[in-house]
């Protein structure tokens, strides 16, 4: 009998302590990497088993079977599956509950207006998050927008300027997939008012109105500009003039990689589809991601007779309806370049003629 006691004390001893080393496992703080961090990827469809491995193997928690079990006792709770990054001791529980929040690695990202899916593509490249071909090659499908702009032949356009939250090493195809998803949650909110052109076939004609809107973006940085350069454009397409764009000369350079930083006047006649001297028209397709103000432009273009504008060197423009006014309107910005005023001063009044004396005859 007392064998069987002392058995039993055994074994509750033993349990005791087995459940307080598994308790201290979850509990206590814990840090078994460097002080840099250390990343762990979390795989689709790992088992609780498998993260916790994973885990003890990185020095993340003190105890694989603790964190195990810990996790089972949440059954209704998943661990996430990516890229998590620990710099800081922590307990078992609060690393639990950080895989089951999903609160993976991330890092901001952002697409300024404007920018090019070439600019995209670069800088995407130079932050380490992937090979700006990678980007390209995914950015060169149109297949995310082809049922909501047909003639679309890149996603250029549709990649929408805003900040993106992403992991180290984020695919092409799913960061381009959240870039035209931004994109037409955005164009929802903003063309939903707004009747816009239509196509042939009655639909609002998406591409054209983005491709318009991307001239604008690219032509000045002012909001309550964009308007006029769209209602400009607009006037001299219903005119039959061409649109005499710099910034789609440099788009269809760099799209052939000819492109070396400066415009020169002879690159006006290079001839690609986009070169708004060359051929009339908009361009085949945007030249660059536009935001919200230029979008809006583009959907409700300022009512002038404006045909023409010519920058003022303090990032505005001279706008003008005629080419008289433009032609002094260019004499204004050569000016301006050149430290003077833009007007000249008036010129000095002319000094009056003093009347002619007049001689009395001799009295008689």
């Amino acid at each position: 009998m007392k064998k069987l006691f002392a058995l039993f004390l055994l074994i509750v001893l033993a349990a005791g302590g087995a459940a307080a080393w598994l308790w201290y496992g979850i509990t206590q703080p814990y840090q078994d990497f460097a002080a840099g961090g250390v990343f762990v990827d979390v795989p689709h469809g790992a088992s609780q088993r498998h993260v916790a491995y994973l885990l003890r193997a990185n020095g993340v928690v003190r105890n694989a079977m603790a964190f195990e079990i810990y996790a089972r006792r949440h059954p209704k709770r998943t661990l996430q599956a990516g890229e998590y990054f620990f710099d800081r001791a922590m307990t078992g529980q609060e690393v639990f509950w950080k895989l089951a929040n999903g609160q993976v690695y991330q890092q901001p990202f952002t697409v300024r207006e404007g920018e090019t899916m070439f600019d995209i593509a670069r800088e995407l490249e130079a932050g380490k998050f992937m090979r700006a071909g990678d980007f390209l090659y995914a950015a060169g499908d149109p297949g995310l927008i082809h049922d909501f702009a047909p003639g679309a032949q890149t996603l250029e356009g549709f990649l929408f300027p805003a900040t993106y939250e992403l992991p180290r090493h984020p695919a092409a195809s799913e960061l381009t997939a959240e870039m035209v998803h931004k994109f037409k949650e955005e164009w929802r909110r903003i063309a939903s008012p707004v009747a816009g052109p239509t196509d042939a076939g009655g639909h609002r004609a998406v591409n054209r109105i983005v491709t318009l809107a991307s001239l604008v973006e690219r032509e000045t940085p002012k909001p309550e500009e964009r308007p006029l350069v769209a209602g400009a454009f607009e006037n001299r397409l219903r005119l039959g003039m061409r649109l005499q764009c710099d910034p789609t000369v440099i788009y269809g350079m760099e799209r052939l990689g000819r492109y070396n930083g400066t415009l020169t006047g002879k690159d006006l006649s290079f001839d690609t589809p986009y070169n708004t001297y060359e051929h009339g028209g908009l361009p085949p397709g945007p030249i660059g991601n536009p935001g919200e103000a230029s979008l809006r432009a583009a959907l409700q273009p300022a009512q002038t007779n404006y045909l023409y504008f010519v920058a003022n060197t303090q990032g505005g423009h001279f706008f003008s309806g005629t080419l008289a006014e433009h032609n002094k309107n260019v004499v204004k910005y050569r000016r301006l370049l050149a430290g003077l005023p833009a007007d000249p001063p008036p010129p000095p009044p002319s000094p009056k003629k003093k009347p002619a004396k007049q001689h009395r005859g001799a009295a008689r």
